[in-house]
C-alpha cells in the first residue's frame, strides 16, 4: 500500500484505527478452543467485523511463533485474511546485521517465498543502517522503526542526551530519516509520551506515526492528535485489547465492533476537527 493509497483509506473510513491481533490463547473464547485453528477462528472474526471500521492490522508475531508451526500457519491464513483495503503490519521488531535483515525482511515481504505479503514490518534500529536499509529494499513496502516508546524499560535509553542536548530518540529518528522517505519510512511512538509528539513532529513533521497505547495502557486520543496529527493525518492509531477482549463469550466479534466503532466516531470528530475530512 503506499502512502497515498493509505491517506485514501483514511479519508474514505473516516478512520485511522489499526487493530492489533495479539490473539492469546488464554484470553480468546472458550467455544473456539475447540476449532482447529482457535487463533485464525477468533483472527477472522474480528476482521470481518471490523474492516470497515479501520485502516491497518497488527499481528504481534510473538504471539504466533510462540506455537512454532502452527502459530505460523494461523499467522500466513490471518494474512490472507486482512482486507485487502487495510494496511497490515508485521509487529515483529526484528533487526540485525544486512544479510540476516534481509531474510528477515523477505520472511515477511516475499509472499512466493514465504506466504506472507505484510505491507510493512515493525524495526529495532539499535545495529544502525544495514539493519533497517534491507527493509528498505523491497518496493512498496514500509520498514515502521521504533522512535519514543512507551514501555517501562524505554526510560533506560531513550532519554539520553548527548553533550548538544538532543535526546536519543531524536537522533534516531533524524539519522533514520536519511535512509528512506515519508513514503517508506514511519516511527512508533506511544501515546502515553503526550507531548512528546511535539519534538517527535520537529524531527519527522511528515512521516506517519504508528502509535500504541491507546485504550488499555491509558493512553489519551485527544492528546495524540493534538501535538502528532499532521496535514495528512500521519497517525496509526493501535488499539488492541479493549478491542478484541472486549467480550469472551460468543458475542465477541460484535462487542469488538462496537468498541472499534466508539474509537471510529472519535477519529472521525479529529478528522473534522483538522480540516482533513469535510
Amino acid at each position: 500500500m503506499t502512502r497515498a493509497e493509505l491517506i485514501h483509506q483514511i479519508k474514505a473510513k473516516r478512520s485511522f484505527l489499526c487493530v492489533g491481533l495479539d490473539t492469546d490463547l488464554t484470553k480468546i473464547p472458550e467455544h473456539l478452543l475447540g476449532d482447529e485453528d482457535p487463533i485464525y477462528s477468533f483472527n477472522k472474526a474480528i476482521i470481518e467485523a471490523t474492516a470497515d471500521l479501520c485502516v491497518a492490522y497488527k499481528p504481534n508475531i510473538a504471539f504466533y511463533e510462540c506455537y512454532g508451526i502452527k502459530g505460523w500457519q494461523s499467522l500466513q491464513k490471518t494474512w490472507a485474511a486482512l482486507a485487502k483495503d487495510c494496511f497490515s503490519i508485521a509487529d515483529a521488531k526484528r533487526g540485525d546485521i544486512g544479510n540476516t535483515s534481509g531474510r528477515y525482511a523477505m520472511a515477511f515481504f516475499d509472499e512466493q517465498t514465504s506466504g506472507l505479503g505484510f505491507d510493512s514490518i515493525t524495526i529495532a534500529p539499535y545495529m544502525g543502517k544495514d539493519s533497517v536499509t534491507p527493509f528498505l529494499d523491497f518496493k512498496g513496502k514500509w520498514a515502521i522503526v521504533l522512535a519514543l516508546t512507551s514501555n517501562e524499560g524505554s526510560l533506560d535509553f531513550q532519554n539520553f542526551e548527548n553533550k548538544d542536548g538532543v535526546q536519543l530518540f531524536e537522533q534516531v529518528i533524524d539519522k533514520v530519516s536519511t535512509w528512506g522517505t515519508p513514503d517508506n519510512l514511519m516511527y512508533v511512538v506511544g501515546a502515553t509520551r503526550g507531548e512528546g509528539f511535539i519534538k517527535i513532529r520537529e524531527h519527522a513533521p511528515d512521516h506517519f506515526l504508528l502509535v500504541p497505547g491507546v485504550g488499555a495502557q491509558g493512553g489519551s486520543l485527544g492528546d495524540v492528535c493534538k501535538f502528532g496529527m499532521n496535514k495528512d493525518c500521519g497517525l496509526l492509531v493501535n488499539s488492541t485489547r479493549g478491542i478484541i477482549y472486549a467480550s469472551s463469550g460468543r458475542d465477541f466479534a460484535e462487542r469488538a465492533r462496537e468498541e472499534a466503532l466508539v474509537l471510529q466516531k472519535e477519529m472521525e470528530i479529529e478528522l473534522l476537527k483538522a480540516g482533513i475530512i469535510s
